[in-house]
């Protein structure tokens, strides 16, 4: 029996999220109140594509999809039109037109457009989250992190956190300094959680200096002093070693080179 709602069946084999947005896209151009979608997804039975042919048959509805495989795709054009239903191959043709003009081979894969959006948002939310708790802000959201770096001021805390974001990791730091206690959350967390930073003193001095002088400041202030920085260094030491955390000399090392020990650490962490 006709249904008195236009019914749009939205068919997929993975979220369907393109094919809603397409139909969507349409119906905005009629009076898309009278209207309703109804996503199908993760469709991937010829039987479950019957009995959706059915349905739309029954309510006098039509079917959008977007189904990768060639096996689904061959039953739902082939069903519908048997059943007399109107199917709309939303990525057929246009991945019909990649295999005819390029000569590419489809991976066959359905979902690949949802997990590269995937991957895409968990890079974004892991960058926010190194800017949130960069140099200590937050310490509430160091449990929330994949991997906190500590150390002294101008060991690549803050570089070295985004570039681990830009590989979907949630990474905090935390300066050490003599005079503020770090806080109490560093030593609740789980072991391996934390890497400590470390540098040469006399190397040190000089990104310090040089520092101080793109600031336009005196780059004798005790900031970039040889005592201040011994003391620094020895103070942090102290700290990674009563966290029991694995120490990087970042010492004449790029900042690339830093992070793929940190990930080969927290490779190991994962799968001792």
């Amino acid at each position: 029996m006709r249904s008195s709602l236009s019914i749009v069946f939205v068919v997929s084999d993975s979220v369907g999220e393109t094919a809603e947005f397409v139909v969507r896209a349409a119906a905005s151009q009629f009076d898309h109140n009278h209207f309703e979608i109804r996503r199908m997804s993760y469709v991937d039975t010829i039987d479950a594509i019957r009995e959706i042919i059915e349905s739309a048959k029954e309510v006098g509805g039509f079917i959008a999809y977007t189904l990768i495989l060639p096996t689904l795709r061959t039953a739902m054009r082939e069903l519908a039109e048997q059943m007399g239903v109107r199917a709309v191959d939303i990525m057929g043709p246009m991945m019909t037109a990649f295999e005819d003009v390029f000569n590419a081979t489809p991976q066959l894969r359905p979902g690949l457009l949802h997990q590269l959006d995937d991957d895409y948002f968990r890079k974004v939310e892991a960058i926010e989250f190194a800017v949130k708790h960069d140099d200590g802000r937050d310490s509430r959201g160091l449990f929330r992190a994949d991997v906190v770096l500590v150390g002294v001021s101008r060991t690549s805390k803050t570089p070295l956190s985004m570039y681990l974001a830009h590989k979907k990791m949630r990474v905090a730091n935390v300066p050490l300094v003599p005079e503020v206690q770090p806080p109490g959350e560093l030593y609740e967390l789980p072991q391996g959680r934390i890497i400590g930073l470390t540098i040469d003193g006399d190397e040190l001095t000089l990104i310090r200096k040089e520092r101080l002088r793109s600031l336009g400041l005196n780059s004798d202030a005790s900031y970039a002093s040889w005592q201040r920085i011994r003391d620094e260094l020895q103070y942090a030491d102290d700290v990674m070693q009563k966290l029991g955390c694995p120490i990087i000399d970042v010492s004449r090392r790029a900042v690339e080179e830093t992070a793929s020990i940190i990930l080969s650490i927290v490779r190991q962490r994962s799968h001792p």
